[in-house]
């Protein structure tokens, strides 16, 4: 039976966690080494950690967090946020990270994708896929969220597995930090192109909207506020999947 993973997002500013609305209004949320420790003895079944810093200074300290996180917390940690080379998807690699998420790099240079599949494993790979609603379909963002690129994000979730992307992470930027639920109907359209794992990213606010993401195909589901501030905990929602029948680790 598919376990269903629970996944807490943290994104890394010059070293500090922080959380936001919609991709703006960052606010500190804490030590992400410390937070990904708390959440692996919390029953998390991983971490993504994504780094929003761009300067080099900044991306070195990250690759160090990325160490310590994967050495303390005990878990896999996904890792990810202004990867444009291979060399700097290996340095990720290198300190520990299962895989590593491509977003803004994937859309400039589709072959990147391929490359790093070929190279390090499909299942080192992470496409990473941010969306918002255009009125007439789901359109892809890049650098951040900053950029409309006017892809179609059910063509470019199903060019992403094309080209060697083994696993997806969905991102709804109209529901980031809402606490309104996961877009159920992007995850499911989403779901019936792609056969590889869908995280889904986005809105989720009570455990009912973890089970009905599961529902539309997710296969992990993820939150960052609504962990970081401690409005549900990992353990509640693992329940709450049970409950509704999905096997969860314990």
């Amino acid at each position: 039976m598919l376990i269903r993973r629970v996944i807490p997002v943290l994104d890394i500013r010059r070293g500090r966690l922080v959380k936001g609305v919609q991709f703006g209004d960052l606010q500190d949320a804490g030590d992400p080494v410390q937070a990904g420790c708390l959440y692996a003895s919390m029953g998390a079944d991983a971490l993504i950690a994504l780094n929003l810093s761009r300067s080099e200074a900044h991306t070195a300290r990250y690759v160090e967090i990325i160490r310590e996180m994967v050495q303390r917390s005990g878990v896999p940690v996904i890792a990810g946020g202004g990867v444009r080379t291979l060399n700097a998807f290996e340095s990720l690699l290198m300190a520990g990270a299962s895989a590593v998420s491509v977003a803004t790099q994937a859309i400039r240079d589709p072959g990147f994708v391929t490359r790093a599949a070929q190279t390090f494993g499909s299942e080192r790979v992470m496409g990473a896929v941010d969306v918002r609603w255009a009125g007439n379909g789901w359109r892809v963002h890049s650098h951040g969220g900053l950029r409309n690129t006017l892809l179609d994000a059910l063509d470019w979730c199903a060019e992403l597995e094309r080209r060697g992307a083994g696993q997806l992470m969905l991102v709804s930027m109209d529901r980031d930090g809402t606490g309104s639920g996961f877009d159920t109907d992007l995850v499911r359209y989403v779901h019936e192109r792609v056969r590889v794992p869908l995280v889904v990213n986005g809105g989720a606010g009570t455990v009912e909207d973890f089970v009905e993401a599961c529902l539309a195909g997710a296969t992990a589901v993820t939150a960052a506020s609504l962990f970081h501030f401690r409005h549900l905990t990992i353990g509640e929602v693992k329940e709450g999947l049970h409950r509704e029948g999905f096997a969860v680790s314990q």
